[in-house]
């Protein structure tokens, strides 16, 4: 689970700065993770393999980022295109539909998608999908769902919780949006077929070299 894909500027607050990773160690990573004999595959992979057995290969890894920020784009996309490795972007529709500068375009999202990558949902605004009615989370869950469908012709079927919140009447209407599953902020290496809108992954900061990441990845949780 990344989030910025570059170096923070110096007046970054905590947060800003744990949750940049350089296109240098994104490098770094992937190279290693190649080295190691990981193979990148995307999240419908995942789902054919737990749900109806489709094969995988041996060592396969997910690559997600969430909230679609622009240097994901700039940065990220050229690493992954280089090596053709595929990644799922989680994107926030509302900040995309306003031309916020830090976030892509949907001409982005649209060269991203036809080089393999996958753009899915992070809702309309990232707010929290927790404690909320019905009808709230339909407008957060299936607009940001019709709105990806409308730009780039392709019906997302994951979801990435904004700030990991959600409860079970989330998980209810993303169901019934005809989502598959949804990305959580719960840490863990493994994805199993037990619970498809609970799935975990494993944050990556800007303190996690290569060794720190392939040591996670082979840890069972």
């Amino acid at each position: 689970m990344y989030h910025y894909l570059s170096t923070p500027p110096d007046d970054a607050d905590i947060y800003r700065r744990d949750l940049s990773v350089s296109p240098e160690l994104f490098a770094a990573q992937l190279d290693r993770l190649l080295a190691e004999g990981y193979t990148a595959v995307n999240l419908y992979q995942v789902i054919d393999a737990l749900q109806r057995g489709a094969p995988l290969p041996e060592k396969p890894v997910v690559i997600t980022f969430d909230d679609g920020y622009r240097d994901n784009y700039e940065n990220a996309f050229p690493l992954l295109h280089a090596r053709n490795m595929p990644a799922t972007l989680f994107v926030v529709t509302d900040f995309i539909d306003e031309q916020r500068p830090d976030y892509l375009t949907w001409d982005m999202a649209r060269t991203m998608l036809a080089a393999g990558i996958s753009i899915e949902s992070h809702s309309r605004n990232h707010a929290s999908l927790a404690d909320q009615g019905d009808d709230y989370l339909v407008w957060q869950l299936l607009g940001s769902l019709e709105t990806i469908e409308y730009e780039l012709g392709v019906r997302p079927r994951f979801l990435s919780y904004p700030a990991g919140d959600y409860d079970q009447r989330t998980i209810d209407i993303a169901r019934s949006a005809n989502y598959w599953a949804a990305a959580t902020t719960k840490q863990g290496a493994l994805l199993n077929s037990d619970h498809p809108f609970e799935l975990s992954r494993i944050r990556v900061r800007n303190t996690t070299d290569p060794d720190d990441l392939i040591r996670l990845l082979s840890l069972d949780w």
